[in-house]
């Protein structure tokens, strides 16, 4: 299968502030919007990134699956995770659920979440334990540097 794109859709019954939360802190711009879809897009780094977010009750998503958003993560890949964690937790307030810490699989990150409860890991990759490393099949924190600890 040749893919074309891909992107998450958030089944909100909050479409308005969920895709404020996500042009507001992390950067998206609003392609295009209605009452019930809004369609976001990343472009700051050198692949663009797009999310959408749907009212739940729209007629295009089949009778059982009209529900919010349940069981998600958003992982967001940053430079500078530190610099992120002081702008959203420090500065802007957002909710904590997981403080900022150094994972043995190979990540410095943090857990915050959106309007609808979705979780949003800020993840910087640093290298794993020696014990961790021999989990991984491809080397993804050899040209990625140390942690900003």
């Amino acid at each position: 299968m040749i893919i074309n794109s891909f992107y998450p859709v958030i089944l909100t019954n909050q479409v308005e502030e969920s895709s404020k939360f996500y042009t507001d802190y992390f950067g998206f711009e609003i392609v295009y919007k209605a009452d019930w879809y809004v369609s976001l897009k990343n472009s700051m780094s050198n692949i663009p990134f797009e999310l959408a977010i749907l009212d739940a009750s729209h007629p295009t998503i089949p009778v059982g699956y009209q529900k919010s958003v349940q069981g998600l993560i958003l992982n967001f890949e940053v430079e500078d995770v530190d610099k992120e964690y002081r702008k959203l937790i420090i500065s802007e307030k957002l909710p904590l659920q997981l403080d900022i810490c150094n994972e043995e699989f190979g990540q410095r990150h943090f857990i915050t979440s959106d309007p609808n409860g979705v979780l949003i890991d800020v993840i910087k990759i640093i290298p794993p334990s020696q014990v961790e490393s021999t989990q991984y099949v491809e080397k993804v924190w050899s040209n990625k540097g140390k942690t900003d600890e």
